[in-house]
């Protein structure tokens, strides 16, 4: 496949965990060992993009690229839009946008998201999803769910149980087979000329209620490509239960 960037947001403010990006995990910061997974992913280059100076350090001690961008921005696309622009990468660059808390990503999703961009030049962005089958995950306004179309496109995001499969859930039943009811995994693809085109974008009613920033992306009538995976990434890192729990991994493994 042609050649992908990967850009890692790290920002040291959280209000659940300050300083997440800094955390130790097996010996070495979380934003680190984010770094490494998406270096397994074939990426032509990875770059830690942070506004924060201790971050900056600590990811090139390590000898990773790192873009000093603006504290202001509104979201992590904004900030990689900073960051294209910043290196001067063409407008058909490859993006990925890999979250500074998933230690535990898989390379292979990575890698499969920038394919499936490449695969659709119609496409603006992409993303991936996969298969949910139990009720608490379907009302679980944490879970956020995609609707395609018949081409892996995406209808919408919500944070709501869609589709809703009216029958079903009218008597507390549970998911029924075959609802084709998939969870979106936060994890981006864009061309680095559409990462301009965005910040420019008027932000979206739907949006605003939602919290979710890719429903701009279709309200201004811009596809989103879904990649199917058949494999339930590792969850990220929150609170202090994930830390506990992801530290536990890497001390295994050690």
């Amino acid at each position: 496949m042609n050649g992908f960037k990967v850009v890692i947001p790290a920002r040291h403010a959280s209000t659940r965990l300050p300083g997440k990006p800094l955390l130790d995990l097996g010996g070495r910061p979380m934003v680190v060992r984010v770094a490494e997974q998406a270096v397994l992913s074939g990426a032509s280059e990875v770059c830690i993009a942070t506004d924060h100076a201790g971050i900056a350090e600590v990811a090139a001690s390590h000898g990773y690229a790192v873009a000093m961008t603006r504290s202001d921005h509104a979201s992590g696309t904004d900030r990689i839009a900073e960051v294209a622009v910043q290196r001067g990468w063409s407008k058909d660059e490859i993006i990925v946008n890999v979250q500074g808390d998933e230690p535990l990503i898989d390379p292979e999703l990575i890698r499969m998201v920038a394919r499936n961009l490449i695969d659709h030049p119609d496409a603006a962005m992409a993303t991936a999803s996969h298969s949910i089958h139990d009720r608490p995950s379907a009302f679980n306004p944490n879970v956020v769910k995609v609707v395609t179309d018949r081409r892996g496109y995406a209808l919408y995001f919500s944070r709501a149980p869609i589709p809703y499969a009216r029958d079903a859930y009218a008597t507390g039943g549970d998911v029924p087979s075959g609802l084709p009811l998939q969870r979106h995994i936060g994890l981006y693809a864009y061309r680095a000329g559409f990462l301009e085109t965005y910040s420019q974008l008027a932000p979206a009613d739907i949006e605003g209620f939602e919290a979710l920033e890719q429903l701009r992306v279709l309200w201004h009538g811009y596809r989103i490509s879904v990649a199917e995976t058949l494999h339930v990434p590792a969850a990220g890192v929150d609170t202090q239960e994930d830390l506990d729990r992801v530290r536990a991994i890497f001390a295994a493994q050690s």
